[in-house]
């Protein structure tokens, strides 16, 4: 059997070891392993890498902003921000047929604003928000995909854990891809928005609304989340204006996010404890999936199926837009199985230089962003596409009462929505791009 024949069968052994509940991290680890001992023949190769691979990879200065970008999401989240959130969308939206759904989703888009996690914004923003859902008679369907589909704004809208990985793997630079991130994620927010007005336009659902909230009430309710506005742009926008570099700026968000979360009540020393101890777990699953990921691709470096795919796609001739389009539905089916930093540390390194020596007649640096924006947005596709899903476990976890098949039919208007902005985004790849453009010019 030739290196490339062990490569591709790899990922069929790789996708059967997640199936059967091995850690994400560990069977790459192991498939990793196992692939480079059959390509080479040797385990010198294996231990060489076990010696340096994880100093590479983690003294990495640029993966340092993880942890701080999860530690302030967990402050957020302490702090009570994703309810005051809430309740300022509500005070302007909530009188409208749909309102509260998209007062929910609204404030979905504003904690990913502080958070960067879709899983952490989902889980939060549910804790909050299900409850006055299922108060003004929502169906169990609407409010479950509701959420699931705005929790995944975590990872689009800067800052966003997902897009620091993509940095680092395709030696692009951060900022510029928040800058990116943008205008696609205050996108995929309004057609989540459309996506639940035309529903309950054709349904009966949301009859019951809010009363409508007057003005003195809407301002002292935007008044209770300045400090969320006063981090955001203290965060994204020093990092837009180049006041901070990415990882300085995740400090001052997560200092930032912490002293009010204390101010507010919300932080005592058994809370902080709790953060800490959350954020770190967290931080060394993603290093261990990080650590795996390195393995399995270095031992598809030395099967030389990256380089060999790629030049086999460019003999053939195929349209760049084919291959793309081929390589973006295959995301849509992965992030069925997987999470999007497993999927994005899996395929990106398979997938950049296969698009990389295409025409698709942008600068390699503008092509680079515009691959990257794309990429992260069908890994949200992925996160709410059933059966599988991670979006929609979690949130239907938080509402024993309604079926998982009710979620599965709530999705499916979401994820239409879904896959127009993705077509919008590659047909148009302006949208992602000229904020870089005007700001980096």
């Amino acid at each position: 059997m030739s290196s490339i024949d062990i490569a591709l069968w790899s990922f069929p052994v790789l996708i059967a070891l997640i199936f059967i509940r091995i850690p994400i991290g560990a069977a790459m680890l192991l498939t990793g392993l196992v692939g480079t001992w059959l390509v080479t023949g040797s385990w010198t190769p294996i231990l060489a890498q076990m010696k340096n691979l994880s100093w590479s990879n983690f003294a990495n200065y640029s993966l340092s902003i993880i942890p701080l970008f999860l530690l302030m999401g967990q402050f957020a989240a302490h702090g009570g921000m994703s309810r005051s959130l809430f309740k300022a969308a509500e005070a302007f939206l909530g009188h409208r047929r749909g309102g509260v759904a998209i007062s929910a989703v609204g404030a979905c888009a504003g904690f990913g604003a502080i958070c960067g996690s879709s899983l952490a914004t989902a889980a939060t923003m549910a804790q909050v928000t299900l409850p006055e859902l299922r108060r003004y008679g929502y169906s169990g369907g609407l409010a479950t995909a509701a959420l699931a589909a705005g929790g995944t704004l975590g990872i689009l809208i800067p800052p966003s854990v997902v897009l620091v990985i993509y940095a680092i793997l395709t030696e692009q630079n951060i900022a510029k891809l928040f800058v990116a991130a943008f205008v696609p994620g205050i996108l995929a927010a309004v057609f989540y928005l459309v996506a639940i007005s035309v529903i309950v336009r054709v349904s009966k659902d949301a009859e019951t609304t809010c009363d409508r909230v007057p003005w003195p009430a809407r301002l002292s309710a935007v008044i209770e989340i300045w400090p969320v506005l006063v981090i955001f742009f203290l965060v994204v926008g020093g990092i837009y204006l180049g006041w901070f570099t990415p990882t300085e700026a995740a400090a001052i968000g997560a200092a930032g996010t912490g002293l009010v979360a204390w101010i507010k009540g919300g932080l005592d020393r058994v809370r902080l404890m709790d953060c800490l101890k959350k954020t770190a777990v967290s931080s060394g699953m993603i290093f261990f999936i990080v650590l795996g990921a390195g393995v399995y691709n270095t031992f598809l470096a030395f099967s030389q199926l990256p380089q060999s795919g790629a030049a086999w796609v460019v003999e053939q001739g195929f349209s760049p837009w084919l291959i793309l389009t081929i390589i973006l539905a295959l995301f849509i089916v992965l992030g069925c199985i997987m999470d999007s930093m497993s999927m994005i540390l899996l395929t990106v390194p398979i997938f950049f230089p296969i698009v990389s020596a295409m025409d698709f007649g942008l600068p390699p640096e503008e092509f680079a962003l515009w691959f990257g924006i794309l990429i992260l947005v069908v890994a949200e596709v992925g996160l709410i596409t059933p059966p599988v899903g991670l979006n929609l476990f979690i949130i239907n976890s938080m509402a024993p009462g309604v079926p998982m098949r009710d979620t599965y039919r709530g999705i499916l208007p979401f994820i239409s929505a879904d896959i127009l902005r993705t077509l919008v985004l590659v047909l148009f790849p302006p949208i992602s791009l000229w904020l870089v453009r005007l700001l980096y010019s």
